[in-house]
């Protein structure tokens, strides 16, 4: 087969057989990313699957700082390979991947410091245990943060590498990476959880250990030489093209917090609404719609580096083409996910919590309303690549940071004064919406500076 270069003409085809790599590492990377929680729900118990929801975010706050460095980084140096500056780009992604190793240690050493207190903060909402149950939730939830933490740089290696391979046009490569480290996380949490019962510090090294996989492989490949764009070398530290990456990748960053604070927002609303079996409905609707948006971010992943590309090599005609066809593909995808999901709702939400009539019955319900978010999100998420890919940091983060928290923050304390329970789960379709009134009304605004329309 062909290989499909960045510098190519992107017809339908091409655009998919490009992208599909990059989807499909996101659909892999969300279905391992909710193995814990299903192991855990189905094999140790509703305590320590609340404790995972509970302290998840926290992790993923710390985690993010790779999703910057990766995506800002990618804009940055895919628009040298544009530019044709191929050594340019080799100093700047080098630079990067050592400057992500040394802020994972600083922070997995402040996160495995602040875990407990962090727990502890977290698990206050809950008004219906007794102070010996909570303390037993506040160590879950302490002792699966830390054993995660301990490998932070990995894990934020990871999330870095996941666009960097798109960039160095091995999109198949970084998709098998994915696949062995997830088939790794379920092979792991089968058997520490389910064989040796370990619980939740069972999962919790199943995902550990997935995680060297998917930080240590690419750092073994691209530090060797190669047939990619890309390459490991000697570089100096250069701080206004770090600082020009954090700002172009601060919307990825800000993302990922918001999300993180979002959903902390939710368990509070959820522990005093629905207590303990709300956190967990809602966990099982955060683990589907992680499959589904990884769809969406899959795409976002795969088109960026082709966007920056051709803005950097200044080719309008390309740069439109792929804009036209990305608007439509997601319009698309919105509205055929959204339909799976509320039609598949219910046999999705038993395989987490199938043992529990109830939990599934609030669960099921709540998911189809959660999921109407998704005919928009598609479009939503887009954007804020696309924006990043063109440099422009800032209305990237107004769009991402508009979707993922001001919106949903707003509409999550507020929804449920007048609609209760219902008013938590529609508060993600409510913030989609207003955010693409936004988007469209950025992308009118910002169509003659970069010529995409």
């Amino acid at each position: 087969m062909t290989r499909i270069k960045l510098s190519d003409h992107f017809n339908y085809k091409k655009l998919f057989r490009f992208v599909l790599p990059s989807v499909i590492m996101m659909v892999f990377t969300s279905i391992y990313g909710i193995v814990d929680g299903f192991f855990v729900s189905r094999f140790v118990g509703e305590t320590q699957f609340a404790a995972l929801n509970l302290i998840f975010p926290f992790i993923m706050i710390l985690g993010a700082v790779g999703f910057m460095l990766g995506t800002g980084g990618n804009a940055v140096v895919s628009k040298a390979l544009g530019e044709g500056d191929e050594k340019k780009a080799n100093r700047i992604f080098s630079m990067l991947v050592y400057t992500t190793v040394v802020i994972g240690l600083a922070l997995a050493l402040l996160g495995i410091l602040l875990a407990r207190p962090i727990a502890t903060l977290f698990a206050s909402g809950e008004k219906d245990m007794t102070v010996e149950e909570k303390a037993v939730l506040i160590d879950y939830c302490t002792d699966y943060a830390r054993v995660i933490l301990a490998v932070l740089p990995a894990f934020m290696l990871q999330n870095a590498f996941q666009g960097f391979f798109v960039t160095a046009e091995k999109a198949r490569l970084g998709l098998y990476v994915t696949v062995i480290a997830g088939c790794g996380n379920i092979l792991f949490d089968a058997l520490f959880v389910a064989v040796f019962k370990w619980g939740l510090i069972g999962a919790g090294i199943a995902t550990a250990l997935n995680q060297l996989i998917g930080g240590v492989l690419p750092l073994l490949y691209f530090s060797r030489k190669n047939d990619s764009l890309l390459r490991l070398c000697k570089t100096n530290f250069d701080g206004k093209v770090l600082v020009k990456v954090c700002i172009n990748g601060l919307s990825e960053l800000m993302t990922n917090i918001s999300l993180s604070i979002v959903t902390i927002l939710y368990n509070m609303q959820l522990m005093k609404i629905a207590g303990i079996a709300g956190v967990s409905a809602y966990g099982v609707m955060q683990y589907i719609g992680f499959i589904f948006i990884g769809v969406f971010l899959g795409y976002a992943i795969g088109s960026a580096p082709i966007v920056g590309y051709h803005y950097g090599a200044q080719n309008t005609d390309e740069l439109k083409n792929i804009f036209q066809k990305s608007l439509r593909i997601n319009a698309v995808l919105g509205i055929v996910m959204t339909a799976i999901a509320c039609v598949l709702a219910k046999p999705l939400s038993a395989i987490f919590v199938g043992y529990d009539k109830a939990l599934l019955a609030l669960t099921a319900s709540g998911m189809r309303i959660y999921a109407l978010g998704f005919l928009t999100a598609g479009v939503n998420i887009f954007a804020s690549a696309f924006f990043t890919a063109l440099g422009n940091g800032g209305i990237s983060l107004l769009i991402s940071f508009s979707r993922t928290f001001v919106c949903q923050a707003i509409a999550v304390m507020l929804l449920p004064v007048f609609f209760g329970l219902n008013g938590v789960w529609s508060a993600c379709a409510v913030a989609e919406v207003i955010t693409l009134f936004l988007t469209i009304a950025l992308f009118v605004l910002e169509k003659d500076k970069y010529h995409y329309a």
